[in-house]
């Protein structure tokens, strides 16, 4: 799949048209490299193109991973960290075990800033700017990030599911407690919802909806029938192996944009945790005007991202810079 022309002109112009994105009382600062590695985030950029034009499915991984980073332990590089004997880190939870992507661009970024600028970049930051970079690909959504994120040294694999990522089966009550616990609002949780325009979901996240959904009705009476009818087809069993994935945006798979919204208004969310905001007079109206005005999302994604990246980072002499991502020094 060809990228769009404005990706493809960035390896052409070194300049990043960013939006103006305000972050008072912030440990981080837009810009943090121009001192010690200017071309940081020109090289991240530079990767991840290469990486989407040859999988666009890889800028879904991309932006995923920054959020599962960054709600747990805060955005640490937690996340990239390898299992090591009697310690079996965060890769291998229920949540990120054969699901997270874009381990091997986040080396590659790494590995080519290491060259340039040793011990300068932190991971953390590497994973922000790799997400930024996915949304600008993909959807043309740009934006300044703050950095100067320092990398953590702990990586558990039981953190992810203590309250931390939130799960497919999720109400809307539940979806806002989670992230009101990491300081974002119900308008932020519904903004960023929206990353669920690009991406695959394996069949066991939904299946429920299709096959078992109560006792009364075995398939979800909110699920659109046709679209459940396509969806029985991709997933013909709940109990089928292996484990098969279908898009969670069937209109526009690889495109960041808000036809996500449009979905849920014809009752075509994929996972209980999309349909859940469509449950509330509030939730309702922010999708309604969403599906309406793809750029107000579009901005609004970006100053949640911004937020986002913001959630519990280490900074100073907090944490370290790591040589390889997926090592503690």
């Amino acid at each position: 799949m060809k990228m769009p022309n404005s990706a493809f002109c960035f390896v052409f112009f070194l300049a990043i048209s960013t939006m103006s994105i305000i972050v008072s009382s912030a440990p981080l600062q837009v810009g943090f490299y121009k001192p010690t590695c200017p071309r940081a985030e020109v090289i991240v950029r530079k990767v991840v193109y290469k990486a989407l034009y040859q999988n666009p499915g890889l800028g879904a991984g991309l932006i995923r991973l920054h959020f599962h980073d960054c709600f747990v332990r805060g955005c640490d590089a937690s996340v990239l960290i390898d299992s090591t004997p009697g310690n079996p880190s965060e890769k291998e939870s229920i949540t990120n075990a054969n699901s997270l992507r874009g381990f091997e661009v986040i080396d590659a970024v790494k590995a080519e800033i290491e060259a340039v600028c040793p011990e300068t970049v932190s991971c953390a930051d590497i994973v922000a700017f790799a997400a930024r970079d996915s949304a600008y690909i993909l959807g043309g959504i740009n934006y300044a990030v703050p950095a100067g994120r320092r990398d953590g040294r702990v990586s558990h694999k039981d953190e992810p599911t203590q309250n931390n990522i939130p799960a497919p089966f999720f109400n809307l009550q539940q979806l806002q407690d989670n992230f009101a616990r990491k300081g974002l609002s119900l308008d932020d949780m519904v903004t960023l919802s929206g990353a669920h325009s690009i991406g695959r979901a394996h069949c066991a996240a939904f299946s429920n909806r299709l096959y078992s959904f109560n006792a009364t009705n075995p398939q979800d009476p909110s699920l659109d029938p046709a679209f459940a009818t396509i969806l029985k087809t991709k997933c013909p069993s709940p109990t089928n192996n292996p484990n098969p994935t279908v898009p969670l945006d069937f209109t526009t798979p690889y495109r960041l944009d808000n036809k996500y919204y449009e979905n849920l208004q014809y009752s075509r969310g994929l996972l209980t945790s999309d349909e859940s905001l469509m449950t509330s007079a509030s939730t309702v109206a922010t999708v309604s005007n969403f599906a309406r005005q793809g750029e107000v999302w579009a901005d609004k994604f970006a100053g949640a991202m911004v937020r986002m990246g913001l959630i519990d980072v280490l900074t100073g002499s907090d944490g370290e810079i790591r040589k390889n991502c997926r090592v503690i020094n």
